[in-house]
């Protein structure tokens, strides 16, 4: 037996995982924040509406502080950072003793995926070849958000089963292959994806169950008495709930265009959302026998039609097109929980934590696929010529494709997200089946005890004060 101090002060046998990370965490934290520090000095810089010339550049383009964009963007931005860092976060607290892992961990990789984020977006979207510079605003640093859920969303794939260590290369990899696929979707191909159904939850998906399926535990039913929730642990996890149906809207939309296109999608968005909700409470209700609703569908496939309007938020859908998007999809989330996951995990030894198939990776295909059709679709009687124009970006190199090759390439664009995901992800499981990164054991998983300072679950009353309980004389009266 060879005895090693770790956090969980435990021995640890031959063949059992040492989750000690008391160096390779901290080596890991100081080692890349220190990069990022390198890097961003070398590279980074504010853009002409966040640097100290802003007001030289109003004198010099007759342009006042309210056309600064940061007034059009910091309300969403405040939007999408709460649902990073709040809404995922508190989604993920749902396991009964995973909760510090849960929030913990996302508010690690999010904090860390946006230094990233900034740096690998900035040198595909915004370097000044000229100065060989990134100038950032309020606008990269939603597009830095995004770019972080992604990596979240993988998370929730492999919820429980991975050390902190792993979550970070799971970003750094995960960043940087959206970085990639977002330049070659939304700048090769030209697509128009403004909520992220593609580059976003298709890719996070995608990406994250690729990942768990090749870190695949044979032995994961020793850990079974913690992969569960209790009745406190899901009320916080629909805090996380409510959260990210709240914002939803302005996350669909916060990249958009001024005026229309900002203002439909928030509309698409939210109708959709709504929709989902009844239908994903009445299947949720009729797989019961006593019609019973299920939380973990309440908490999960309610958000599916937020997903799936990513793409098409910002077209001319309609708004009934859009209540049928969210009735469609809260229908397949929930039957995704339902009979897919179990399915996944049997025949395809798929062990998906949170369901992230049923609620990222389908819905952002169907997503994308929505947006490919309604692209397909469009013509100048419903947008106008100029409204076709703007919508999709027809100017420059793109001034003469059609609204049927757009369709054609929306749909390409799909393929692309899902494509990286997959292939990407099966790449970086493989790097962390490494025994070196301080992984829990199959019977030591879902349990914060693995890696965080946990308090007793009970205090224990010293008997001095029991005599301040005012209980304890009123039983003594009766």
């Amino acid at each position: 037996m060879i005895c090693s101090l770790s956090l969980t002060d435990r021995c640890i046998h031959p063949g059992q995982k040492n989750t000690n990370v008391r160096v390779s965490l901290p080596a890991v934290c100081f080692v890349w924040q220190i990069a990022m520090i390198v890097l961003f000095g070398v590279f980074i810089r504010y853009d002409e509406e966040s640097d100290a010339h802003w007001v030289v550049y109003k004198k010099d383009h007759n342009v006042t502080d309210i056309e600064n964009d940061f007034y059009f963007r910091y309300p969403s931005f405040q939007d999408v950072h709460v649902m990073i860092f709040v809404g995922f976060g508190f989604l993920m607290t749902f396991l009964k003793r995973y909760s510090f892992g849960g929030v913990g961990f996302n508010f690690l990789i999010a904090a860390f995926g946006l230094q990233w984020a900034l740096l690998m977006q900035g040198w595909f979207h915004s370097l000044d070849h000229t100065t060989g510079k990134i100038y950032i605003g309020v606008e990269s640093l939603i597009n830095a958000d995004f770019c972080c859920a992604g990596s979240l969303i993988a998370y929730g794939a492999l919820l429980g089963k991975v050390s902190p260590v792993q979550l970070m290369v799971v970003t750094l990899f995960g960043v940087t292959l959206f970085a990639v696929e977002e330049y070659i979707i939304l700048d090769l191909l030209h697509c128009r994806d403004a909520g992220g159904s593609m580059v976003i939850h298709a890719f996070g998906g995608y990406y994250g169950l690729a990942i768990s399926w090749v870190l695949y535990r044979p032995n994961l039913n020793q850990s079974k008495r913690l992969n569960g929730s209790v009745y406190h642990s899901d009320m916080f996890a629909m805090i996380g709930t409510l959260f990210l149906w709240m914002f939803w809207p302005s996350f669909n939309s916060a990249i958009t265009d001024h005026g229309d296109g900002q203002h439909r999608a928030a509309i698409n968005t939210y109708i959709a959302l709504a929709s989902s909700v009844l239908t994903t409470v009445a299947i949720s209700s009729m797989s019961q026998k006593g019609g019973k609703l299920d939380m973990v569908h309440i908490q999960n496939a309610t958000l599916a039609g937020g997903v799936a309007m990513g793409t098409a938020a910002e077209f001319m859908i309609t708004p009934y097109g859009s209540l049928i998007v969210g009735f469609c999809c809260g229908i397949i989330s929930t039957f995704g929980y339902l009979f897919i996951t179990p399915f996944l995990e049997k025949y395809l030894k798929l062990q998906d934590t949170c369901g992230v198939h049923n609620l990222h990776a389908v819905p952002g295909m169907l997503g994308g696929f929505i947006g490919a059709i309604v692209a397909a679709a469009a013509d100048e009687s419903v947008y106008s010529k100029e409204g076709l124009i703007n919508v999709f970006d027809f100017e420059g190199d793109f001034a003469n494709r059609s609204p049927g090759t757009q369709g054609g390439f929306q749909a390409a664009g799909t393929c692309v997200s899902i494509a990286f995901g997959l292939v990407g992800g099966a790449i970086v499981g493989f790097i962390l089946k490494f025994p070196i990164w301080g992984d829990p054991a199959d019977d030591n998983c879902f349990d914060d005890e693995v890696y965080w300072e946990v308090p007793e679950d009970e205090e224990t009353i010293p008997p001095v004060l029991e005599y301040n309980n005012h209980m304890i004389h009123k039983h003594q009266e009766m």
